[in-house]
């Protein structure tokens, strides 16, 4: 016992005397703060400041900090999501972009809880009776408030068990793959393209819809009917003209949520926590190579330039201000950027995006039985969606539209005009084209004017739609088959984050490739800098531990012993 005190005394005194010996060691310096801008402030934007801000709090002991500035062309944080008010009242907010999310969409869904959002279910004051129509027949309807019993025995009876049972295995089975991006070593990703492959997700993304259902023995009746009007009201798609992997995210709502007061809510949360200087009303008219140097990297730092909102419209000045790292978070095609040779070092894709014409409007009127081909007003659903007529092709109609000429249109709820104090409904339809007044005209079975809306004459009177609001969305991409993706790298510090909208166009999955170039621009901080990826405390304790375990009274014994 008392040679194992004495050779325990013999140890601690070699360590203390090392310890006293050593160099002393201070930690890294705090090292210049990396200037990143990030252009667009919507879900990816939003995201990538929010997460890179996360990221350098996470390595504050290596010296790194970053300064965000945000750029957004318009007056708003949220991109395509996009909340209104009905008749311009506060107290009645309306979803026009984005409308929904999933618990299975991590990134929202834990957004929602950090920053204490309200969530609201969608439509729960909405028409329970939803149909589907092909322009000439409803082909199938449910009522949202039967049991779910008798709506899979109507389900069952129509296309037989297998079809929504094969269609819900390879559903779920296609997002557990997809749902692996989250994870390491999947994330972060250098090249989407390489991640599809590992993951077998090209083997979805490579055929269309209907190839896949096809070749997953599921019944061309449900695919038709059921699926169809499934990606058409999300993606504006018939099956043909859409990849596999878009047409398995069409068929996983379940358990869809939303945010009280707007989606567009979690970007400005995140934008908010993430400590950008946000720069609205700000367009990037163009990136070019500053004369200054990369402290990290050693190359050279971006120029950007930018014009005001009202410096834009007058011709007036821009500024140039220098970058370390430049995030483009928007389609590159859309944003009018001009870039000065060889800041993009890979080709950006130029890919078609759907224009889609999102119509909400206010009426004391239901829709006209005689449009849909009923006599009853009754028998009409207050969601419509639609599917292709069996005179139709795949294109027929505007962009393939149809016979039905619009992709859905929905009773969103029942309220009250605030002016007349009278019950009215509020609509809104998906289509590929302006919504006319002949066309609202013949749903309604009365004559709207050309202006949809007019003042109360002297007897009162009021207009068929009492309050109207348009807007075109170039909303996601046409979704064609595909096998390779932009990569999120486009140049030296110089990040890209739209490749992911052919990939699947979400708000989730904006937000995750956002979290993406975050997480790949703090990466190559760690390697370019100076101390790497170890921590100081770590060197430290590697270091004296070493030392220890070479010198003198450290045998192995000795250690037991101790």
């Amino acid at each position: 016992m008392k040679g194992a005190l004495s050779r325990a005394s013999t140890v601690l005194a070699t360590a203390l005397s090392l310890a006293t010996a050593l160099p002393s060691y201070d930690p890294p310096q705090k090292q210049p703060t990396q200037q990143v801008a990030i252009i667009g402030a919507g879900a990816a934007g939003s995201s990538a400041a929010y997460y890179l801000q996360q990221y350098a709090k996470q390595h504050e002991l290596l010296g790194i900090s970053v300064n965000i500035t945000l750029f957004e062309k318009t007056d708003r944080i949220g991109g395509r999501t996009l909340t209104i008010n009905a008749y311009d009242d506060p107290s009645q907010p309306i979803e026009l972009g984005a409308s929904i999310f999933i618990e299975k969409n991590h990134i929202l869904h834990d957004a929602l809880q950090r920053f204490n959002l309200s969530k609201r279910i969608p439509d729960e004051d909405s028409d329970p009776k939803l149909g589907i129509w092909d322009g000439d027949e409803f082909v199938f309807t449910v009522n949202e408030r039967d049991s779910f019993w008798w709506t899979a025995l109507k389900v069952i009876y129509k296309y037989g068990i297998m079809a929504p049972r094969r269609t819900q295995k390879l559903m779920e089975a296609t997002i557990a793959n997809f749902l692996k991006l989250y994870e390491e070593p999947n994330f972060p990703f250098r090249s989407l393209t390489q991640r599809a492959y590992e993951l077998g997700l090209i083997d979805v993304t490579g055929v269309t819809g209907e190839q896949l259902l096809k070749a997953n023995n599921i019944d061309d009746r449900y695919a038709h009917d059921i699926i169809q009007a499934s990606t058409r009201v999300n993606y504006a798609s018939n099956l043909v003209r859409i990849h596999g992997l878009d047409t398995m995210v069409s068929m996983a709502p379940e358990g869809a949520m939303a945010v009280q007061g707007g989606n567009w809510q979690i970007f400005y949360k995140m934008a908010e926590a993430s400590g950008a200087s946000l720069l609205m009303n700000s367009s990037v008219a163009s990136i070019g190579f500053s004369s200054e140097t990369n402290h990290y990297s050693g190359n050279k730092k971006y120029l950007i330039r930018t014009k005001s909102a009202t410096s834009e419209s007058n011709g007036g000045e821009d500024y140039p201000v220098a970058f370390d790292n430049v995030i483009i978070a928007n389609p590159y095609q859309f944003s009018k950027i001009s870039a000065e040779e060889g800041v993009i070092q890979q080709t950006i894709d130029e890919i078609p995006y759907v224009q889609l014409h999102v119509t909400i409007f206010a009426s004391p009127h239901q829709y006209s039985p005689a449009f849909f081909g009923f006599t009853e007003s009754k028998d009409v659903p207050g969601g419509v969606l639609t599917t292709l007529a069996k005179s139709d092709g795949p294109t027929s109609g505007v962009n393939g539209a149809g016979k039905a000429g619009f992709f859905s249109v929905t009773t969103l709820r029942t309220t009250t005009n605030p002016t007349t104090q009278k019950r009215e409904f509020i609509y809104k339809i998906f289509s590929p084209e302006k919504v006319s007044p002949e066309f609202l005209s013949r749903l309604f079975g009365v004559e709207v004017p050309d202006s949809y809306t007019t003042d109360p004459d002297e007897e009162g009177s009021v207009s068929p739609i009492t309050w109207y609001y348009a807007h075109v969305f170039y909303s996601y991409p046409q979704a064609l088959p595909r096998v390779t993706f932009q990569d999120p790298i486009i140049g030296p510090g110089l990040y890209y984050t739209s490749g992911m909208d052919s990939f699947i166009s979400t708000m989730e999955t904006n937000a995750l490739m956002g979290k993406n170039v975050a997480a790949l621009l703090m990466d190559d901080i760690l390697k370019a800098g100076k101390n790497g990826c170890k921590g100081a405390e770590e060197m430290h304790e590697n270091t004296l531990l070493d030392q220890f375990r070479s010198g003198p009274g450290s045998s192995e014994k000795d250690m037991k012993d101790l």
